[in-house]
């Protein structure tokens, strides 16, 4: 394929290449199918897999899917498909081993006698988290792009940004399929490079754009996480469910002028204590069974109310008083060099720890296949809400579900590409630019500021009725001037980004004001 062209098609188009993607272009490839899969960044492997500490949930000791899957409906107060948790807890183990142990060989942690390392988390009731140190989804997405970039019938784009799904019954000049089921063909593309906007038709659609956690001022996730995916499937007509339920990781490294880059939570596991500035652990006040390994919005909330009571900017996660010093350098390297960055040694000092935006349990309803509710697109990881978290996630049961709902997906496309039609090039317009004029860059930061201030002060980790009135109101005037922006100037990635970004605020502030009910990581007072 020709990268140059102003369009092309092809059978599937993946938009996205962290291990939900790229489990489903791999296994498509194999099976024979032709496949572009698209990155916004110029670095193939750039996602959110790629920066997943933790693990991956396995299989432990005297383990059991029911085991499992009490503790995954437990973690989501019980709001969990399912369905959903059944598929995962019977599936997932079997498909860890067979697609990432003995496929991609991905280099899990052993013991000393050869077996695989198995880490406890916080919410779990037995260790059954198999992690590669604290690196565990950079190891998984190398191993993945290496099986990707030999395989030929997968065509990788990067530094391409979706800007919106083609579906008829908006596009087509044929305006008579206005009355047709909504469905998709494809997507624009814009090629960063030239600025131009490519539109590729598919048979298939797959998102795979992963979180929205850049719409809060203070988040583990990586730049392009801006609810992309979800703003586009939501403009298409796509059925979008649970979107209140935002979680805020307990533990993301605090300090003034640098980045909030996660501390995961292996290393509670490990038997680190969350502190206050006196030194002393407090998470048996707030929960006195699990303490420092309670579910992620329990442990967030009870460390937002330490900084209300004491007055401080943050708590602290000490290791050096609980964890060997030789031990910590050992299993968590990552960790220890990007702490050491900003002069914090966490052999013999605590790290300075926030709340932060981590990971939507809500997205596009999806089924058991990973199909969503406009015909022909599909929806895997963290896009996508298949019911499994419900309104709480467990740790390390995401990449588990991009894993398993990556592979189902990609057999449901195997079994049924031959029947899906294909839209001819003639019945879709291309791309019309209104406008020569670039964006003013200043204008698109001070709205993106504005956006991360408001979802983070009035949508954030405790929600009033007050404050979602005010986000409300306030997101929606912003997003009448981004779109009047969006519409005047030429299009490029941050202006794309900026607004999903804002509608991604509006779909996630709406939800919360709906939901009356305080319930896992959603907490109205």
């Amino acid at each position: 394929m020709d990268d140059s062209r102003i369009d092309f098609q092809t059978e599937v188009l993946i938009i996205g290449s962290g291990i939900a993607g790229g489990i489903t272009a791999l296994q498509l490839a194999d099976a024979g199918v032709e496949v572009t899969l698209v990155n916004r960044s110029k670095i193939p492997e750039e996602s959110n897999t790629y920066y997943a500490q933790g693990g991956i949930v396995y299989s432990g000791e005297h383990d059991s899917p029911e085991l499992l899957a009490e503790d995954i409906i437990r973690a989501g107060a019980g709001y969990c498909s399912t369905n959903a948790v059944k598929l995962l807890t019977m599936e997932g183990p079997k498909l860890t081993r067979e697609i990432l142990i003995e496929k991609l060989a991905v280099p899990f942690d052993m013991t000393e006698s050869h077996e695989l390392s198995l880490a406890r988390e916080g919410g779990h009731s037995i260790s059954r988290i198999v992690h590669a140190t604290d690196a565990t989804g950079m190891a998984i997405e190398l191993a993945l792009m290496k099986a990707i970039l030999i395989r030929k019938n997968i065509h990788l784009l990067t530094g391409f940004t979706a800007v919106d799904l083609l579906t008829p019954a908006h596009h087509s000049l044929n305006r008579l399929r206005i009355y047709e089921p909504l469905s998709c063909a494809g997507a624009y593309l814009l090629d960063q490079e030239s600025g131009s906007i490519v539109r590729c038709l598919a048979r298939k659609t797959v998102l795979a754009t992963g979180g929205i956690g850049q719409i809060f001022l203070r988040t583990t996730n990586p730049p392009g996480a801006r609810g992309d995916g979800l703003a586009m499937a939501y403009r298409a007509g796509a059925r979008v469910i649970n979107s209140e339920f935002m979680q805020f990781h307990p533990t993301a490294f605090y300090q003034p002028n640098a980045p909030s880059f996660l501390i995961s939570e292996a290393v509670r596991g490990a038997g680190a204590k969350l502190v206050g500035a006196d030194g002393k652990p407090f998470m048996e006040k707030y929960d006195p069974v699990w303490k420092d390994l309670a579910p992620r919005d329990v442990v967030s909330r009870s460390i937002h109310q330490e900084m209300l009571v004491e007055d401080i900017p943050n708590v602290y996660l000490d290791l050096a008083s609980y964890i060997p010093h030789e031990k910590v350098k050992e299993m968590f390297p990552f960790i220890y060099d990007q702490c050491l960055k900003y002069g914090i040694d966490m052999t013999v000092e605590p790290i300075p720890v926030v709340p932060a935006a981590h990971y939507f349990c809500g997205g596009v309803w999806v089924d058991e296949w990973g199909r969503s509710s406009v015909e022909s697109l599909y929806a895997v990881g963290e896009v996508s809400c298949t019911g499994l978290h419900g309104a709480n996630r467990l740790a390390s049961t995401s990449l588990l579900e991009g894993l398993v709902w990556g592979y189902r997906a990609a057999q449901d496309i195997v079994g049924t590409l031959k029947d899906a039609p294909a839209t001819m090039a003639s019945d879709m317009p291309g791309w019309e630019d209104t406008s020569n004029e670039t964006a003013d860059l200043a204008l698109i930061s001070q709205d993106m500021s504005t956006l991360k201030q408001v979802m983070w002060n009035y949508v954030g980790l405790v929600r009033t009725t007050r404050r979602l009135q005010r986000a409300i109101s306030e997101l929606r005037h912003l997003e009448v001037e981004i779109e009047r922006f969006y519409r005047a100037v030429k299009l490029n990635d941050d202006l794309v980004g900026l607004r999903n970004a804002v509608r991604t605020g509006i779909i996630v502030a709406l939800a919360a004001w709906e939901n009356k009910n305080s319930v896992g990581c959603h907490y109205r007072i």
